[in-house]
């Protein structure tokens, strides 16, 4: 029986779906199952019912399931504790494609930071931080997001999209009159999705199915020749350079913004980690509560209205 297995286990209990799990732990649905069946194998008690449509704890894997995350905690905790007796434990920081582009100067007085090489979409690189894998992560959640999985976020960084368009035209263009691009890949597109269809709902903006990745790249740029309507671009895309036959057009009413979120766990204690994210914190609101900004409902930097007091 390995640790690595366990954590397999615990991630299988918790989403009670193989597929939803193995994109969680960023290995193959089939290395997944195999590993628990050895997990089984050498327990001697069977951990899940499974079939073709649904996943359950048998009676053994649902009492196992405490006793196996207090042993993970334990030796993620001997794991840290070691690390910094040995003075050499690095703060480690996952990302989607954007940083502070003066994060290292920002950080290298308090702490050694490892920027993790394995870029992921938003959502793996939270669950990332609520399992152990990493101690911090720049990314987009909803205040859902955070509550579930245990996390607290500070803003860090925000993205105002644009439309790009064919044509001359580099006016303004209203949201309404625009298309956003939906995957059908969700393990890669899931945050932008949820994002995008808000978007949608909220402006009137035209939502466009596509299952080629299309979402950034010259897929992307081939949407756009296609399409009627200028399309909102993704964070993703950002900073792509434009072909020559394509421009860029500001959205408005509203301006359309994504924010970047440092996310870290609930509870933490490690001075490292924390002075990281003391070190990054934000001096502005980069332009997210401007009177013409929108952000979506569930974004957790989104002011709340205040409440009028009657009389």
């Amino acid at each position: 029986m390995e640790l690595r297995q366990l954590r397999y286990f615990v991630a299988v209990a918790e989403e009670l779906n193989f597929g939803r799990a193995a994109g969680r732990l960023l290995i193959a649905g089939p290395s997944l199952s195999q590993q628990i069946k050895a997990l089984e194998r050498d327990l001697g008690v069977r951990l899940f019912d499974r079939d073709r449509r649904s996943v359950s704890l048998t009676p053994a894997g649902a009492a196992l399931l405490p006793e196996a995350r207090a042993l993970l905690e334990r030796a993620d905790d001997l794991r840290h504790r070691a690390r910094r007796l040995s003075g050499s434990e690095p703060v480690r920081l996952g990302y989607v494609n954007w940083l502070p582009p003066d994060m290292i100067a920002r950080t290298a007085a308090v702490a050694q930071v490892h920027v993790d090489a394995w870029v992921a979409p938003s959502h793996t690189q939270a669950a990332r931080v609520a399992d152990g894998g990493l101690d911090l992560a720049v990314c987009w959640l909803r205040a859902d997001d955070l509550e579930r999985r245990g996390l607290r976020a500070q803003l860090i960084g925000a993205d105002r999209l644009y439309a790009v368009a064919t044509g001359h035209d580099t006016g303004e263009v209203p949201a309404r009159e625009t298309a956003l691009l939906l995957d059908d890949d969700t393990t890669s597109w899931s945050s932008w999705n949820i994002y995008a269809e808000e978007v949608a709902r909220h402006t009137g903006a035209r939502a466009v199915r596509i299952s080629d990745g299309g979402i950034t790249g010259p897929a992307f740029f081939d949407h756009v020749r296609r399409g009627r309507r200028p399309v909102i671009n993704s964070p993703k895309g950002q900073t792509a350079p434009l072909p020559p036959d394509l421009v860029r057009r500001p959205v408005v009413a509203p301006e359309i913004y994504w924010t970047w979120s440092l996310v870290w766990r609930r509870g933490e204690d490690r001075n490292s980690v924390l002075a990281v994210v003391e070190a990054l914190r934000a001096d502005g609101d980069f332009g997210i509560h401007g009177p013409d900004a929108w952000l979506p409902e569930g974004d957790p930097h989104r002011r709340r209205p205040v409440p009028v007091k009657p009389g």
